[in-house]
């Protein structure tokens, strides 16, 4: 991915601490209830908002350690990664008549506090709706090479995307629609509702993609297949069959490997989000 000296985004918070030895406290604890919950079959979105968290918090027991050379070049790429959203976003906005609201997105290590509730590392990236904010811990992104099998630059902007993908979804009204829907039906259509949810978002992704690749010459030979491999490798149905060793459909809340990777495609080849509706009907 070509993104060494370009614009870098001003809605970066800086909230990271050495070792996160600083916050840990009362985090252990918030990290237990998420896992159990996860490892239950349920929904910690109540606890810590949405975006990759459900899919992955099994996996990241262990967090990965930067250096910080290593910290300073993935902060930098990822407040480039983020501008490049805030460059896309507004000007499909635009064209469309409306203003792009722009996220902010806190760097943080160990355990942060956020309008979801308090969570760590071991969660993945996740986007608060009520303080409308993208979360990670940098040690993510070494974690989604080594633990998930996701390496590439580009794969690590696509989860960047991904998360801004539920920022549109909460400007768009989605999440608050989905989130009281759930409320009111089982807990299987409540998940088969958040599949819906998140495989919207990879399709947003996929749009971001399509427009640096024709705008802003930021893609590469090989950066798209690196984003299909990472959506492929959180895909519900690999998941739990690595950490479970069998399949639960009705339980996926992300979508299987296959979903995500198509999903992402749709919006990459299209380059509309009207081609991003999964709310349609049998769409899914």
């Amino acid at each position: 991915m070509r993104w060494q000296h370009r614009r870098r985004s001003s809605n970066i918070e800086d909230r990271q601490r050495a070792g996160g030895k600083a916050v840990a406290g009362g985090g252990g604890m918030f990290l237990v209830m998420a896992l159990v919950v996860f490892l239950l079959g349920g929904d910690p979105s109540s606890l810590i908002g949405e975006g990759l968290e459900r899919t992955v918090s099994g996996h990241m027991q262990g967090q990965s350690q930067l250096s910080e050379e290593e910290t300073k070049e993935l902060a930098e790429f990822t407040s480039v990664v983020l501008a490049s959203t805030e460059d896309v976003w507004r000007e499909i906005y635009a064209q469309n008549g409306g203003v792009y609201k722009e996220p902010k997105l806190v760097l943080f290590t160990g355990v942060v506090n956020s309008s979801c509730g308090r969570a760590g590392s071991a969660t993945g990236p996740f986007y608060c709706p009520p303080d409308q904010s993208i979360y990670i811990d940098l040690s993510f992104y070494k974690d989604l090479k080594s633990k998930l099998k996701a390496p590439g630059d580009f794969a690590q902007a696509y989860v960047i995307a991904h998360e801004v993908g539920h920022h549109i979804q909460n400007m768009t009204g989605v999440i608050p629609e989905v989130t009281k829907a759930k409320r009111r039906t089982s807990k299987k259509r409540a998940n088969a509702l958040q599949v819906r949810v998140e495989l919207q978002a990879d399709c947003y992704a996929g749009v971001w993609a399509r427009k640096v690749k024709e705008n802003y010459n930021m893609i590469e030979a090989g950066d798209i297949d690196e984003a299909l491999n990472a959506a492929s490798q959180i895909g519900d149905d690999r998941l739990q069959k690595q950490s479970r060793g069998y399949v639960v459909p009705d339980s996926f809340t992300h979508g299987s490997s296959a979903q995500r990777k198509t999903w992402f495609k749709r919006g990459f080849e299209s380059g509309q989000i009207s081609s991003c509706d999964t709310f349609q009907t049998g769409v899914i």
